[in-house]
């Protein structure tokens, strides 16, 4: 494996000359990560997908669902600026946008052509200002027996590992404020854990550049491990009285990456 800080550093900062060589060095060696591994849960249930779907933030990952599937694509970002934002991805894998809709700011129902049969939502939910309202938009968008798949990584198995989980109170209080901006706090306590240097360094500059890149690239502002999720999905949806059936959840204890979820619209 990676170490957590070199993967950090490479893929959160920016891929200067010698982290490319890094890079390089890791690839040759059998060390850094590639496409696919960890997501065989993941193609189970895009088998299972059929109709007209909508997926948000795939970037350069889309889901790899049936070929009689058509999917839209939803992010934050144009192509172009995600190309500037991310030059550690392969900028010829970037899905093309369809839709752009900052989900922090804007509602998705108003933004795509919904309804749709599916919604899938993978390793977005912990980036957003406010995760209850996200869900809440998800299933706004899908149709009465159609299904929103959504996943976040388990911190268990990721550089978020020494972080405090987010507690569903705070992201409650969140919705009921109604947030639009992840504030500072969430992203330096990114920072502490992702770059102690940066963030110990005493560099005032420093780190309020390290912080503008941050938000920049919409960072981890949310934390959980899956019996978090879990409950944040199960007691988001209660207090949202949305009418769901689970039909998939499958932990980081069983794909040693995330927490992922099928979920049901019934009504």
């Amino acid at each position: 494996m990676v170490s957590g800080k070199i993967l950090g550093l490479i893929r959160y900062f920016g891929l200067t000359a010698q982290a490319k060589k890094t890079k390089r060095f890791l690839a040759r060696n059998g060390l850094w990560p590639k496409g696919g591994i960890g997501y065989a849960h993941r193609n189970a249930a895009y088998k299972l997908l059929s109709g007209r779907g909508l997926e948000v933030g795939a970037l350069h990952c889309p889901a790899n669902v049936p070929a009689n599937c058509k999917v839209e694509y939803c992010d934050a970002h144009t192509k172009e600026e995600s190309i500037a934002l991310f030059p550690e991805i392969d900028r010829h894998a970037l899905v093309d946008v369809d839709f752009l809709v900052n989900l922090d700011e804007e509602k998705l129902s108003e933004k795509v052509k919904h309804p749709y049969d599916f919604v899938i939502l993978n390793h977005v939910i912990e980036h957003v200002a406010n995760p209850i309202s996200v869900l809440e938009q998800l299933f706004a968008v899908v149709r009465p027996g159609g299904v929103v798949i959504i996943s976040a990584p388990d911190k268990d198995f990721t550089f978020d590992k020494d972080r405090q989980i987010t507690g569903f109170e705070h992201l409650l209080e969140e919705y009921k404020q109604g947030v639009t901006c992840v504030d500072d706090g969430h992203y330096l306590d990114f920072i502490r854990h992702t770059a102690p240097e940066i963030f110990n360094s005493g560099d005032q500059a420093l780190i309020a550049n390290t912080l503008a890149s941050v938000r920049g690239r919409r960072e981890h502002a949310h934390v959980w491990d899956s019996t978090a999720f879990v409950d944040f999905l199960n007691r988001s949806i209660d207090y949202l009285k949305l009418s769901t059936k689970t039909e998939c959840m499958i932990e980081g204890k069983d794909t040693h990456l995330e927490c992922f979820a099928v979920i049901r619209k019934l009504q």
